[in-house]
């Protein structure tokens, strides 16, 4: 960057250009609902940084230098198009669309998410592209800093502090079994609920305590789990297709013919479904159009 651009306020390119147009100080003081002293002043500094008088006194008012002359049309452009560049975004068309965005969701995220909204989304902008990508929620608010993902789901406990976000929906967790489970036909005691074979979902991998197991262990109890899954999708498959049972969020597992589900006899906190976005999208209107599909069909 030149020395002379470091050194020049915006506002003095506004006035040279005033200046320029009217030939006349105070006719130019009135354009810009400025003093003529005020213009006065941005006139010596405008004067010093280009160091040419740009205006000279002549018979009828002030006629431009030579140097002013060159000036006029570059900066009128100039302006032109800084004006453009920080004016509002054109209001977004969907039928018109073709971005791409990568959006950070899990299986359980993108099912009860992503799924019921794709159908709108598709239909109103049909030549767009979405990405469903998973991200290690440690690292989410850097890859979307970075580009690498437009729009995350994550739960509140989960989610990063320097994003934007909007709560969803707060999810509580149920027992669900296959259809026909012997042992679900009526909601089990707390003694029964612990006796049952258990499924876990693991998205870290092997592990076969969660939430439930908490509250049980408050209370000096345990139950057995056999099975440790890495996503919701095959813990539907598995409860489907076993006599294994699972403490699953309701939204998952409530509507599927194939299992049966009933109120645990522990209470076990739920969570809330956020989803985030960084302040790079925040007030795009594509990108708030996106948002707003994802909210109305949750």
């Amino acid at each position: 960057m030149s020395n002379i651009l470091q050194r020049l306020d915006l506002n003095l390119l506004v006035t040279l250009d005033a200046l320029l147009t009217e030939n006349n100080v105070t006719r130019a003081a009135a354009r810009l609902h400025l003093s003529q002293p005020a213009v006065s002043v941005q006139l010596a500094r405008l004067r010093e940084l280009l160091g040419d008088p740009l205006l000279l006194p002549g018979p009828r008012g002030m006629r431009p230098t030579a140097r002013a002359d060159e000036l006029r049309e570059p900066l009128r452009q100039a302006l032109a198009a800084l004006e453009l560049a920080i004016a509002p975004s054109d209001a977004f068309d969907p039928a018109e669309a073709t971005q791409r965005w990568r959006i950070a969701a899990f299986d359980y995220a993108a099912l009860t998410l992503l799924v019921p909204a794709l159908d709108a989304i598709r239909t109103a902008a049909p030549a767009i592209h979405l990405a469903i990508v998973q991200s290690v929620p440690s690292q989410v608010a850097r890859a979307a800093e970075r580009g690498d993902i437009d729009l995350a789901f994550m739960t509140g406990t989960e989610a990063p502090a320097d994003l934007h976000y909007h709560r969803l929906f707060t999810e509580r967790y149920v027992l669900a079994g296959r259809t026909g489970h012997p042992q679900l036909k009526t909601a089990p005691s707390l003694a029964e609920f612990c006796q049952l074979e258990h499924a876990i979902v693991s998205p870290d991998g092997g592990g076969f305590l969660g939430a439930t197991d908490t509250v049980l262990a408050e209370r000096g109890l345990a139950r057995k789990v056999s099975l440790s899954v890495p996503s919701f999708l095959l813990l539907s498959a598995v409860l489907s297709d076993t006599d294994l049972v699972a403490m699953a969020p309701s939204r998952l597992v409530c509507g599927n013919d194939a299992l049966c589900v009933v109120e645990p006899p522990v209470d076990v906190p739920g969570f809330d479904m956020l989803m985030l976005w960084p302040e790079r999208v925040h007030r795009d209107p594509a990108h708030r159009w996106l948002r707003e599909q994802i909210a109305a069909a949750r």
